[in-house]
């Protein structure tokens, strides 16, 4: 993204926001209702649930929600070439500091800080692993050894230097490719909701791909009603209800993604240090303050299980886990401290 298109953004944004303000404001003391919008964006359903007066202000309200979206994506995306992450990549063992964008800058920043916490079980410069294991699901074949290997060696997060004082960003290992599908997507949902708060919708609910960024609960309701399915194995535990608001959540597991090789099932989601997807057929929920806070941890704990990870959720203020996994023939659930604190819902 270039800095004249980030200020025209920026401006776009504030002048929008101004413009429903004034327009809509006067609605407030009205009834409302609630009105959901779905639309294709990050390459997957998005939906938009929000509470406002009529039909056509929700409408105009969730446009800019998915305008947010579609500006976002532009940075984080690396399946365009153009995007700033993939521009970023691209300078990888060059010995350039580039600058970045606020909105790269602070998702990068924390993804440094999550993956020193957690010992590098979250790392976005796996992006050459990843890619190895989007062709492997297309073409339903384990990568290569020597391949993985070689990946492998042009990723680890200890090759990504940050100088926080510039905001600038360097990639030191030669061909070291960023991915940022296990932190962006839950940071964008929770960008979106701040529109439609800022745009004097409050009552509001971003969600898609396992992820969701809540507001304000709905008038006479202690939260809004989120439900996680059951893990599809014998004897898994029936699917759980629950009230959140003003919180992210993000699910993270192989029920839509995986592969199966041989009787044996592999996680879209890898461990960046043996470069093979994870095989404990588990599904992962944590709800954190902040979208890529949650979203990033959930990967973190698939990563290292429940027990290693639990100790970062519970360093983490406010943050919740839950765990259901089948490493074998047996179905188990495991929950964090805080988990319990989370009000149950019918």
């Amino acid at each position: 993204m270039s800095p004249r298109f980030h200020l025209f953004s920026q401006w776009f944004a504030t002048l929008t926001s101004a413009f429903f303000l004034a327009v809509f404001g006067v609605f407030q003391g009205f009834s409302e209702e609630r009105f959901a919008f779905e639309k294709a964006e990050m390459g997957l359903p998005v939906r938009v649930t929000l509470y406002a007066p009529d039909e056509k202000t929700a409408s105009a309200a969730a446009d800019a929600a998915f305008a947010r979206l579609e500006a976002l994506n532009a940075v984080f995306t690396d399946y365009d070439s153009d995007s700033e992450l993939s521009r970023l990549s691209d300078s990888s063992g060059q010995g350039l500091a580039v600058a970045v964008s606020p909105e790269l800058w602070r998702v990068m920043e924390y993804a440094q800080r999550i993956s020193e916490r957690s010992g590098g079980a979250f790392d976005m410069s796996v992006g050459a692993v990843v890619n190895l294991w989007r062709t492997a699901r297309r073409k339903k074949e384990l990568p290569q050894p020597e391949r993985i290997a070689d990946a492998l060696a042009r990723s680890g997060y200890d090759g990504v230097r940050l100088d926080r004082t510039r905001r600038t960003v360097e990639l030191i290992k030669p061909r070291m490719l960023l991915d940022a599908g296990g932190i962006a997507k839950g940071h964008m949902l929770e960008e979106a909701l701040k529109v439609l708060a800022r745009l004097g919708f409050p009552r509001a609910m971003v969600s898609g791909g396992g992820d969701m960024a809540l507001g304000d609960a709905p008038l006479g309701e202690s939260g809004w009603r989120v439900e996680i399915i059951a893990l599809d194995a014998a004897g898994a535990p029936v699917p759980v209800r629950f009230r959140l608001c003003n919180c992210s959540m993000s699910t993270s597991g192989d029920l839509y993604q995986r592969l199966e090789i041989g009787g044996k099932r592999y996680s879209h989601i890898v461990d960046p240090k043996t470069g093979i997807g994870l095989t404990d057929h588990s599904q992962v929920t944590v709800v954190a303050g902040r979208g890529m806070e949650a979203d990033a941890l959930s990967k973190v704990v698939a990563v290292l299980g429940p027990e290693a990870g639990f100790a970062i959720i519970e360093e983490t203020p406010g943050a919740a886990c839950r765990v259901v996994r089948a490493p074998g023939d047996k179905v188990e659930e495991k929950v964090s401290r805080r988990w319990g604190t989370l009000e149950q819902a019918p």
